[in-house]
């Protein structure tokens, strides 16, 4: 069996999903799920990773996330084998996990990348039991199908609204969501004034399920390569060419060392590392850390040797920074900065 097809290029937005080896469930209980999340969390720190829109089902995940770095291939590597790993240790088994490696579809962003996000968050809803199963949606979508019962659709609102593991009632309002979601894209593509988003949003998904209208998501994808316009997939076919043809389709990520890159941390404050190093605060080694432990293919224990830390610390550091990044506009540019620099990564 051949090898699914990957794109790889920086900045696309995909639609990820991978089923337990033979169906079986990969989620055995709420610590396996919070696990799951933890690892989506430290995805978003380890490869930059920006992950949209999620759900998390007996014996599948999805996933909508955006590459900058163009890694995508790497990041689920790390995230399918790291939870595989935990889970049979947890649970004492042995043996694969998932079926095969991952699934993915290329998606153009903007108003595409925000209908994904309704069938992703309808996943919970969209089963048998209520009544919306696969054998009901193609009826419905042919107009055959009955409409359901007003019990049965309260009931579908109920768990949608419910259903701690998926990141729809961050989006809905209903749940303060994690800060490694990224929201405001798809927010944004519901049209609303700012404060509106999230009731507009809500709307839009929830109608769907009162009007038992499945999303038609997949009958758009283009040549089974790329969900977005026929332009875009254009784009996608050129990029999937043999590398041979296209040698400089994609930039070369450079290495550097630990030292180099505190050099380059001293040049951009001005003032050399024995003065900021131990300085309560200071943005110069949070970065440096956090750069090492991401691009110099450090561990946590080598970062405490250089620091002079506990691992521990260097770990509760590096978070603080990527979480002060996000708010602080200066930091985030100095940080894209860095990394255009140093990687030929743009954020």
């Amino acid at each position: 069996m051949s090898r699914p097809l990957r794109v790889d290029q920086p900045g696309l937005w995909h639609h990820v999903t991978n089923r337990g080896n033979a169906r079986q469930d990969i989620f055995r209980g709420d610590g396996d799920r919070a696990h799951f999340l933890e690892l989506l969390a430290e995805l978003g720190e380890r490869y930059q990773l920006r992950v949209h829109a999620y759900v998390l089902m007996p014996n599948h995940y999805h996933l909508l996330v955006e590459t900058p770095a163009g890694n995508l291939s790497r990041a689920i590597q790390w995230l399918n084998t790291s939870y595989g790993v935990w889970f049979n240790r947890r649970h004492e088994r042995v043996g694969h996990l998932f079926q095969g490696r991952f699934q993915s579809v290329v998606i153009e962003g903007g108003a595409w990348a925000a209908q994904l996000s309704e069938y992703v968050h309808l996943n919970p809803v969209r089963i048998e039991e209520l009544g919306w199963g696969k054998a009901q949606r193609r009826a419905e979508r042919v107009g055959v199908g009955a409409a359901p019962s007003p019990p049965v659709v309260a009931e579908r609102l109920r768990r949608l609204r419910a259903y701690r593991w998926s990141s729809y009632r961050a989006y809905a309002g209903y749940a303060r969501p994690p800060e490694w979601l990224c929201m405001e894209t798809i927010l944004g593509a519901a049209g609303a004034n700012p404060p509106q988003r999230q009731a507009a949003y809500r709307r839009r998904v929830e109608g769907a399920v009162r009007q038992s209208v499945p999303p038609t998501v997949w009958e758009q994808l283009q040549a089974g390569l790329a969900l977005g316009s026929a332009e875009f997939a254009g784009k996608v076919r050129q990029w999937l060419e043999p590398e041979r043809e296209k040698p400089a389709k994609r930039p070369l990520r450079a290495r550097a060392s630990f030292g180099e890159i505190v050099a380059w941390v001293e040049r951009e404050k001005g003032e050399p590392r024995a003065r900021f190093w131990r300085r309560r605060g200071d943005w110069g080694r949070a970065l440096a850390l956090w750069a090492g432990r991401r691009y110099a293919g450090m561990t946590l224990a080598d970062l405490g040797q250089e620091a002079g830390m506990d691992y521990g610390a260097v770990a509760m550091l590096v978070r603080r920074f990527v979480a002060r990044a996000r708010r602080d506009k200066e930091l985030a540019a100095r940080q894209a900065k860095l990394m255009q620099e140093m990687f030929n990564v743009k954020m």
